[in-house]
């Protein structure tokens, strides 16, 4: 076979192949054993006939039915090794129009087509990244709030003797109605609400604060969730304010046994409150450094990888819900999403996939980075541990899938994130550093196949990452 490859604009490249006679033939050897188990041939049983007695009993109709055979199944082929003898990085399933030679019988045959490949990009700016992440310290108003909710837990309602303000707790007979129809779940009689929630409808707080218990009130409002008026009445049956318990260090010790102070019990508080907040902020690393990343990448994006992408999540939610027995019509229904917005969701992620992709290959070769050969035998371990098969068959899967560099690639651009996600600069909301040392300090845990667009690939995409784990997964189980 020999091979020319010439660029083109917009990201293609022209495919030219040619195929001898001598080495075609053997395809079209291949195309005859084929056509020998659907021909009968007396004397022979089905697939045993050689090609010179099927040549006699068909004549030049199977030979140019042997011909069409050998090109169908041959060109994918000749396609593939002149991808990987070249290293074209194609995003889409290439397509060949016209075969020259095809119906002349004994003859060599060429062909050729564009293959739309990855682009490559540089990314400025990457360096010098700066990601915002939720605050890793807890504030002393939260710890106040959270003091207060709980004096609040233990306290104790009384009577009041005064109008209703806001914080108060009220009981009140209520009714609503439209058109003289009650609205469901708004006639209730000796209710206990707390004045501020804002739970029933827009300014009815508003109507409650001034009241006193006896009063009686009508006004007309719109329902939370609801879109058109209705007429409401409500009678103040009690009010009663909320008496908190003073905050001592006797309080806190009956309360909570294991604290002798409140100072003691504020430090336990910010101690929790703050290792949440950091659990957080790593947990949220990866996602909000791709999403800068992203915005990086101002390019126009190929739509076979945004497609390919796309259609793998869209499978890949869909199977996720039928594991857990619901199906994606209920799904929308419970969501309240049509299919169309529920596909352009995940359209988004797979342009932010997309984006992320390009430029972390972008990085990797910016940087240097490469992954060598121990690299690829280290993750078919970790690929086979969680599939539960030994590592010598993943690796057979990947060389017989021709997925090595598909794999290669996977894991040079986990290199890339790693390497990026300990060089960006890391603040809180309100614009403090964040201790890169402190944030990191348990590690990256960055999972080639993981939801950050590591894993991109066109429309005809390899198996690899948890694509590979599920499929190493369901092969025979023999040697």
């Amino acid at each position: 076979m020999q091979c020319t490859v010439e660029p083109l604009e917009g990201n293609k490249v022209n495919v030219n192949i040619s195929v001898d006679v001598t080495e075609f033939d053997r395809d079209v050897e291949i195309a005859y054993r084929k056509l020998a188990r659907e021909v009968r041939i007396a004397g022979f049983r089905p697939g045993k006939a050689p090609r010179k007695v099927i040549d006699a009993h068909l004549g030049e109709a199977g030979m140019k039915a042997a011909r069409a055979q050998a090109i169908e199944d041959a060109v994918p082929k000749y396609l593939a090794e002149a991808v990987k003898q070249h290293d074209i990085d194609i995003i889409a399933t290439p397509k060949v129009d016209h075969v020259h030679g095809a119906e002349e019988l004994g003859a060599p045959i060429s062909f050729h087509c564009e293959m739309e490949i990855r682009p490559v990009i540089t990314v400025a700016g990457y360096a010098g990244l700066r990601v915002e992440l939720p605050a890793t310290t807890a504030t002393e108003k939260e710890i106040d709030d959270v003091v207060n909710n709980e004096r609040k837990r233990h306290g104790t309602l009384v009577d009041a003797a005064r109008p209703i303000a806001t914080g108060d707790q009220v009981t009140v007979d209520l009714s609503a109605a439209r058109d003289g129809t009650p609205v469901p779940g708004l006639n209730v009689e000796a209710w206990l609400y707390e004045v501020g929630r804002g739970w029933v409808a827009e300014g009815f707080d508003a109507q409650l604060v001034g009241m006193s218990a006896g009063e009686e009130a009508a006004f007309t409002a719109v329902p939370n969730g609801n879109t058109d008026e209705a007429q409401f009445s409500l009678k103040v049956v009690k009010v009663q304010e909320l008496q908190l318990p003073e905050l001592t260090d006797a309080w806190v010790a009956d309360t909570f046994g294991e604290f002798d102070t409140v100072d003691a019990w504020r430090s336990a508080l910010r101690e929790r409150m703050s290792e949440s907040r950091l659990n957080q902020a790593r947990n949220s690393v990866v996602d909000r450094v791709t999403d800068e990343l992203a915005k990086l990448v101002d390019i126009e994006l190929p739509q076979p990888m945004v497609e390919g992408d796309l259609q793998s999540r869209v499978r890949n939610t869909v199977e996720t819900f039928q594991r857990q027995g619901i199906a994606i019509a209920q799904f929308l229904q419970i969501t309240g999403q049509t299919e169309e917005q529920f596909i352009e969701q995940l359209r988004d992620q797979s342009r932010k996939a997309v984006r992320v992709d390009l430029a972390l290959r972008a990085i990797a070769k910016d940087r240097n980075i490469e992954v060598d050969d121990q690299a690829i035998e280290d993750e078919y371990e970790r690929i086979a541990q969680r599939a539960g098969v030994k590592p010598a068959r993943v690796k057979k899967l990947y060389e017989k899938n021709d997925a090595v560099g598909d794999l290669r690639a996977q894991l040079r651009k986990s290199a890339a994130l790693e390497w990026l996600v300990r060089e960006v600069t890391y603040v809180d909301e309100t614009g403090a550093t964040i201790a890169t040392d402190m944030l990191l300090r348990e590690g990256v845990n960055i999972d080639p196949a993981s939801d950050t667009g590591v894993g991109v690939g066109g429309d005809d995409e390899s198996n690899t990452g948890e694509d590979a784990t599920s499929t190493v997964a369901d092969e025979p189980k023999g040697d």
